[in-house]
């Protein structure tokens, strides 16, 4: 596999408990924070997953927003099709990520799983539905599915290339991203064929609180089980 110009992603990892990695599940943090945001997700996930490893790189860009932070993609809110444009400008070195690691790890494609938050999930979705072998699950928190402005619909399903099961968590009480993005986000997914579930937490703002942390690990558990 060629190199890909831009920088190669890193971030801090956590390995499986029972010591030989079956799984990999990669974290995808959101826009501003960095791989350290999520890693420790992993950790309350051992007991659910013990023969996964998880990795959570930090994103390619110094965040625009946050000194300190980092961003897949950047946001102005001035082009209503920047998200798209984002989504498809970070996608190869992800996906050149991914394929590193299972490769790295010695694990088929069908092993991974993407968990996203915020901005990290609207890249889970996009780079998700577009390998050529299903993830096992993708789990998105307090996000949305990027589409294009003005695309046909059938133009759109001609890139999913995959079909993982999804799950989508949202709060009621988001501030930055709408709960009504995760109902969208469902009802595109399904659409196109991809099984998605979704679970709405009530009180909950642009964050995870205990009980998604819950339904997230469950779905992934249950996920890598069929798999087996």
């Amino acid at each position: 596999m060629a190199e890909l110009d831009g920088p190669k992603l890193d971030g801090p990892k956590i390995e499986p408990r029972s010591g030989n990695a079956k799984q990999l599940v990669v974290f995808l943090h959101g826009y501003g924070a960095d791989g350290n945001d999520l890693i420790e997700i992993g950790r309350a996930w051992q007991g659910m997953l013990p023969d996964a490893a998880f990795v959570s790189p930090h994103a390619p860009r110094p965040c625009g927003q946050a000194p300190v932070g980092r961003e897949w993609f950047p946001l102005t809110f001035r082009d209503p099709n920047e998200r798209w444009v984002g989504v498809n400008a970070a996608a190869p070195g992800l996906d050149a990520f991914l394929d590193a690691e299972l490769k790295r790890r010695n694990l088929p494609p069908s092993a991974l799983a993407l968990v996203g938050f915020s901005q990290g999930t609207m890249m889970a979705l996009h780079v998700g539905v577009r390998r050529a072998v299903p993830p096992a699950a993708i789990v998105g928190y307090s996000g949305m599915l990027v589409v294009p402005e003005n695309i046909e619909p059938d133009a759109f399903a001609a890139e999913i290339r995959s079909k993982p099961p999804v799950l989508l968590i949202h709060g009621d009480a988001d501030e930055l991203i709408p709960v009504q993005a995760v109902l969208h986000a469902a009802q595109g997914l399904a659409a196109l064929d991809v099984p998605v579930q979704w679970h709405i937490s009530s009180g909950i703002g642009h964050g995870i609180d205990q009980e998604g942390l819950r339904h997230g690990g469950e779905f992934l558990a249950r996920q890598f089980a069929t798999r087996k």
